[in-house]
């Protein structure tokens, strides 16, 4: 996968995201569990689900116990291994991924990577990119390395990772704080930019190179 294909749809869907009633609001990983589930066909263990994510168990039952009390997935308790909970996709689940992967898809305009995808492609991306996890600190700073050398305002990082300003801005605090962005200062304006430090910048070449690893499964042929 390639670092814009992984930026635009992480932007596709933060921007849906924003518009959805706050009851029903899915995080990006909850997201990818319902396209994995989808996209497997069948039911799958939390601990199955936990290791695809890199998440611990008591992080999978909090997001998996989040989708069921959503009505999204059925979870039951395992026949051979009562302890280890069995997570299905409801008929509810699969409406709901359609219709976020088809407003995602929407949401991709004309020159953003996979402007001319499908919904079922968004979910099949949504699904490999559920084993990278990153929170807004990190497309802060995949957003600062994909903009090539210089800075952004906080304005501009909003619009290239279609985040809300808060998040944005307190990301940038964040990561000021680790030494991974400085300010910088570009003649009398006061608007606060900022740049990818040296750290940063090795920090975001080390996600890229989990991202760029992330194969996207074609969906089967029929025979």
């Amino acid at each position: 996968m390639e670092l814009r294909e992984y930026t635009s749809i992480r932007r596709a869907y933060n921007l849906v995201r924003q518009r959805v009633d706050s009851s029903s609001r899915l995080t990006f990983a909850e997201f990818a569990i319902l396209c994995r589930l989808l996209n497997v066909g069948t039911s799958l263990k939390t601990s199955e689900i936990a290791e695809y994510q890199g998440s611990l168990r008591p992080t999978m039952t909090h997001r998996t116990k989040h989708l069921s009390k959503l009505g999204l997935i059925e979870r039951d308790k395992g026949d051979s291994d009562r302890r280890n909970v069995v997570c299905t996709i409801s008929d509810a689940g699969v409406a709901y991924v359609h219709e976020l992967c088809e407003s995602a898809c929407k949401e991709i305009s004309a020159g953003h990577a996979l402007a001319r995808t499908t919904p079922e492609r968004i979910c099949r991306y949504a699904d490999a990119m559920g084993s990278v996890p990153c929170a807004a600190g990190e497309l802060t700073l995949l957003g600062l390395y994909e903009a090539g050398v210089g800075s952004r305002s906080i304005s501009q990082l909003v619009e290239d990772l279609g985040l809300l300003q808060p998040t944005v801005s307190m990301s940038v605090a964040a990561l000021e704080q680790e030494g991974m962005i400085t300010r910088v200062s570009e003649g009398e304006a006061k608007t606060l930019r900022v740049a990818l430090s040296e750290a940063g910048r090795k920090a975001a070449e080390d996600l890229i190179d989990i991202i760029t690893d992330v194969i996207v499964r074609r969906k089967p042929r029929k025979h």
